[in-house]
């Protein structure tokens, strides 16, 4: 008897029952279905800006926790590049009461609960890392189907708008995210701690612990608001006699490589994420080694300021920038925010005082806020329709792939040059003792020079799209 094996069949004939709605949705609606992005990033925020820096601080001192950084946010990459497209693509094919992406929103947002709490409670590097790695599984769950609903449900004119509440809620969560996490550090004050004892890991475990999960909280509140009050509206295609196996490894059929623009607005969001993480994730390093604000309770204030003046920007530049592009078009709108991006990103590198480096941080914010609206509207814009949820997975992983790269490269660059600069007998100890390093002030400057190769590897790849709008 012979066994037929499934293979990854190219989905690039799905039948679709009904085509993208065209009449327009109310506000309310268009809320609703933001809303969810407001959860992820409220976790994904407070773990990786500020909770996971100050843990591994406290626990390898200052001139490893850096590298420990680069390994807990690489590390889980392989994880949202598998798991995000291929539940995506299979939520494009599921029939349920619920609808098609519902239970996996669903479901990926309890475990997020569980593995948020998990993480709280461990404080061996193992622990935290087995536990991100879960916490990565069960979030890119939920996160691929629910790239689909602009596709599914929001008619054409109003994407820009759409997308443009989608940036609202991104910069909102990353705020509140902070926010919360930032209450660890008041609660710690004034300790003076020695980086790199256990003693000092344990007691910034449990300031961390009630803002961690607090931050998953917000996501449940966020998830339920969604999934009680969404319509999903299109039903699913036929799978053509295809197996779950079949449709789930046809999210790397190799016929997606013929959407030419879509795969070169990856790279171009690839590169231009990739900077934003950098800054944000080695926010706390810059605090503390470049502007010399080294006790947990100095960099309250400015930890705040700064969530305020970036995450406001932002803000406020997504929804005019993606109503503007519906105007004069995404690419323009999007080389702009490059631009933006790299002066303001060259002030930080630069600044001499914390004032300069807000001043520097307004352009950044235009830039990042803009960018986030008009990106996603022109990928929504050139990407067949009936299986957008194959699609929108893909290209939000390459969204989940920029946090990670942008963050690990510049941790690395900032630890290499610490220990660099340290003497030989220094560098050899179990903790080596980053504040005596040469490099100790200038290696986060360096690294956030660094962002601007990968604006302009942005725009070059930005080049290459062709931003017509397709309808299928």
């Amino acid at each position: 008897m012979s066994t037929t094996h499934p293979v990854a069949t190219p989905l690039t004939e799905p039948i679709a029952p009904a085509g993208r709605p065209t009449l327009p949705l109310p506000l309310r609606h268009l809320l609703n279905l933001s809303i969810y992005w407001l959860g992820i990033n409220v976790i994904w925020s407070g773990l990786g800006n500020l909770i996971y820096q100050e843990r591994l601080r406290a626990e390898w001192g200052e001139a490893l926790a850096p590298t420990y950084l680069a390994l807990l946010i690489t590390a889980p990459l392989f994880i949202a590049i598998l798991i995000q497209p291929t539940v995506a693509t299979v939520s494009d094919y599921t029939t349920s009461r619920w609808g098609r992406r519902k239970p996996y929103i669903f479901i990926g947002t309890l475990l997020d609960m569980v593995f948020l709490w998990a993480l709280a409670e461990s404080n061996a590097f193992v622990g935290i890392l087995a536990f991100v790695l879960l916490l990565q599984l069960s979030s890119n769950f939920a996160q691929g189907p629910f790239q689909g609903y602009v596709p599914d449900l929001v008619p054409a004119r109003q994407v820009g708008l759409a997308s443009g509440l989608m940036g609202v809620m991104i910069i909102g969560g990353q705020m509140i995210g902070l926010g919360i996490a930032a209450l660890g550090l008041a609660i710690l004050g004034d300790q003076r701690l020695q980086p790199g004892t256990a003693e000092a890991a344990e007691i910034v475990r449990q300031a961390f612990f009630l803002p961690t999960l607090a931050l998953g909280v917000i996501e449940l509140v966020t998830m339920l608001l969604l999934v009680l009050t969404i319509d999903e509206g299109r039903v699913a295609p036929s799978r053509g006699g295809r197996s779950w196996r079949q449709i789930a490894l046809g999210a790397w059929g190799t016929d997606i490589l013929r959407q030419r623009s879509y795969v070169w607005m990856l790279v171009s969001r690839l590169f231009f994420l990739m900077a934003p993480a950098l800054l944000t994730g080695l926010g706390p390093f810059y605090l503390a080694q470049t502007l010399g604000f080294h006790l947990h309770s100095d960099r309250i204030m400015p930890t705040v300021v700064i969530g305020v003046v970036f995450g406001g920007v932002t803000g406020l530049s997504a929804i005019p920038a993606a109503r503007f592009s519906d105007r004069i078009g995404r690419k323009r709108i999007i080389y702009g925010a490059i631009a933006l991006g790299m002066v303001g990103m060259a002030g930080v590198a630069l600044a001499p005082s914390f004032a300069l480096t807000v001043l520097a941080l307004i352009p950044v914010g235009i830039s990042a806020g803009s960018f986030l609206a008009v990106d996603w509207a022109l990928i929504t814009d050139i990407i067949p329709k009936a299986t957008a949820g194959r699609y929108m997975g893909i290209s939000n992983a390459a969204t989940a792939i920029a946090g990670p790269l942008g963050l690990g490269i510049g941790s690395l660059i900032v630890s290499s040059l610490v220990l660099f600069g340290l003497p030989p007998e220094l560098r050899e100890l179990p903790t080596p003792p980053g504040e005596l390093s040469t490099w100790y002030e200038a290696a986060p400057r360096v690294a956030m020079a660094v962002t601007l190769i990968f604006f302009a590897i942005s725009a070059w790849a930005l080049r290459h799209v062709d931003e017509r709008r397709r309808e299928d």
